[in-house]
């Protein structure tokens, strides 16, 4: 599957990869920033953005969705960034294609199973009625009742269309079929990943552990770790500089 995705700059080229619900829009900050020294690739996985729906998702599918995507660009080989789902998925694809990826960069997540956390965003989008006219404020208040966090309501209404024809831009379906995949991490036969790698966590999120690091240096013998201050899971906006600052250094 070819994805949709932004590209700036020149130099060896690096593909950002976005969380679930996001889109290559929310590294907006970090793309301009690393396009002043790089060729840096924002994609939309499947579902999600602009890129191609479909019915399925899983890290192996997605992975290869990536590779195709920056082969068809002549971007291989290629540094990852990825964050939450993203950096799950550049995780596969390093360990499934690792002469294609220079180094990859793991935005606040292990390759580990995640208790359910998402499903009732799910239900609470799914239930917003979809009434031509259709205003942000209205969908606003809709997710409200399931949703206490306005900047989560905010994150998730990125990818709804307003007016007259109102409408999901991501497969909400497929994404909801997904979820109990995007919540895992697959059983993968791959040979572990000995180029470098940077496991980066925000200081105010628990998403990676110190039990998770065996199983990171397992598959990625060569990791090692970075806290990031003022940040929490989506550290890339909670903290774009500092972010930036990190994974400027990490690329060389």
């Amino acid at each position: 599957m070819i994805l949709a995705g932004t590209e700036l700059g020149a130099g060896q080229p690096v593909a950002l990869l976005h969380g679930l619900f996001g889109t290559a829009g929310n590294f907006g900050t970090v793309q301009r920033r690393l396009a002043e020294r790089h060729r840096v690739i924002a994609l939309d996985l499947r579902n999600h953005g602009t890129s191609p729906h479909a019915p399925f998702m899983s890290y192996p599918a997605m992975a290869e969705d990536v590779l195709e995507t920056l082969r068809a660009r002549g971007a291989l080989p290629c540094a990852l960034v990825g964050h939450s789902m993203g950096g799950k998925v550049a995780m596969a694809a390093a360990l499934e294609a690792p002469g294609a990826v220079t180094r990859v960069l793991v935005a606040d997540i292990a390759p580990a199973a995640y208790p359910p956390a998402f499903r009732a965003y799910i239900e609470a989008m799914a239930a917003i009625p979809l009434n031509p006219g259709l205003t942000r404020v209205e969908a606003d208040r809709a997710l409200s009742a399931s949703i206490a966090e306005p900047a989560i309501r905010a994150f998730l209404l990125q990818n709804l269309r307003f007016g007259a024809e109102p409408g999901w831009r991501i497969n909400l379906q497929g994404i909801a079929a997904g979820l109990p995949t995007i919540e895992g991490w697959p059983v993968l036969d791959e040979e572990p990943y000995r180029g470098n790698a940077l496991f980066v966590s925000g200081a105010r999120s628990d998403y990676v552990r110190p039990e998770h690091r065996p199983a990171i240096r397992q598959l990625f013998p060569s990791a090692v770790f970075a806290t990031l201050k003022n940040a929490g899971h989506w550290l890339h906006a909670d903290n774009p500089e500092g972010f930036v600052s990190l994974v400027d250094a990490f690329l060389g």
